[in-house]
């Protein structure tokens, strides 16, 4: 046996393990039945995907059974988040995940004649279509995180947190280093962390605000502008959303006879066409304005929080030193966070985030150390 092939088997086993277990956690912590059933499926499918590796494993080794493999690290912070924040916080996750694998057994001989090439495309195209259908019972916000115009979110909350994080401690932890290179005192070191904190903090809060803000008025012009071609030009509108339900696979006579029901009601006609046309949730509008901006403050401030704390707990050299150290490992940590969502490896993420954020404190301490030099 080809130990690559063996490394590959055991490598699909644990993603299909890792798969089931999540879904079982999202099965359990939907609030619609009929959507946690839809979980459990997939979840049953993914546990026979992960029987069939087994299978493999135990041929290519001869073993009489092969171990099942705990969840991985990243599934395991998964199911955490699922169970305590509920499944929309993961699912745009899931979803980009289940996307990019979608086509990973095509190549993978022993797969063929299966069918599990075909249902893994099919979980990639279901759960697509959970992530962009509006449930009666989901609020606005929880839609637009799903369907990924949420702009505090970029279409998944949880990675603006990480990413948030990262931006609040590069910064300051930069800012930091380049104020110890101009020879700064302790004291003036604590007043530059607080003061770059703040200051990052409320840019990223106005920028979010002005972006979901913008957003929403050209999603209300959008709108407005609907409403009008549907009080001047019914039947063009009606035209459109009969093409429309044709693109969706519909006979043009199914069509046009959905289309003229819905055009029955103008509140139910201009709704439908704002989703179907325009692509906009009318409900929701991109989501909260200052919602976004809170919750951008928020993530600036913890990340930017790892270099100042140092500094609270220490004086002179050491405060440098201690800055140092935590800014490492928070980077280090992002770095891992972000494979939640790429999938790649956690230590390679971390290390390249730890070596980005460094030079970053590198540039800024030489120039900070140049102009000091250079005012004394």
């Amino acid at each position: 046996m080809d130990p690559q092939d063996l490394r590959r088997f055991r490598a699909n086993l644990q993603d299909e393990t890792d798969s089931a277990s999540l879904y079982r956690a999202m099965a359990e912590a939907e609030t619609s039945p009929a959507i946690a059933e839809v979980y459990q499926r997939l979840a049953a499918a993914e546990e026979g995907h992960a029987r069939f590796w087994q299978q493999r494993i135990h041929k290519a080794t001869g073993s009489k059974t092969a171990h099942q493999p705990a969840p991985s690290w990243r599934a395991r912070i998964m199911i955490w988040l699922t169970r305590r924040i509920g499944v929309g916080i993961v699912l745009p996750s899931v979803m980009s995940q289940e996307s990019s694998n979608r086509n990973i057994y095509d190549q993978q001989g022993e797969t063929q004649g299966t069918g599990m090439s075909a249902q893994e495309r099919s979980h990639a195209r279901l759960l697509a279509h959970l992530a962009s259908r509006a449930q009666p019972e989901w609020d606005g916000a929880r839609y637009a995180q799903l369907e990924g115009r949420h702009s505090a979110g970029g279409g998944n909350i949880l990675r603006a947190a990480v990413l948030g994080a990262n931006d609040g401690l590069v910064s300051t932890f930069s800012l930091v280093m380049g104020a110890a290179g101009a020879a700064f005192s302790s004291s003036a070191l604590l007043a530059t962390a607080l003061a770059g904190t703040l200051a990052g903090a409320c840019s990223m809060a106005m920028g979010e605000w002005i972006s979901v803000q913008s957003a929403r008025e050209l999603y209300q012009r959008q709108i407005a502008a609907e409403a009008e071609e549907l009080d001047t030009a019914p039947a063009e509108e009606r035209e459109e959303l009969a093409l429309i339900y044709q693109a969706k696979g519909f006979s043009a006579e199914e069509a046009h006879r959905i289309a003229a029901r819905v055009m029955g009601d103008r509140n139910s006609a201009l709704d439908t066409l704002a989703r179907e046309e325009l692509g906009i949730n009318p409900d929701d509008l991109g989501g909260s304005a200052w919602g976004a901006a809170l919750s951008s403050f928020a993530v600036f401030v913890l990340g930017a929080l790892i270099p100042t704390l140092a500094l609270l707990c220490f004086e002179g050299p050491a405060a440098i030193v201690a800055c140092a150290l935590a800014s490492a490992l928070g980077l280090f940590l992002i770095g891992a966070a972000i494979t939640l969502f790429t999938g790649g490896s956690a230590l390679r993420s971390g290390l390249r985030q730890l070596v980005i954020g460094a030079a970053a404190a590198a540039v800024t301490y030489g120039a900070g150390h140049l102009v000091g030099a250079a005012l004394a």
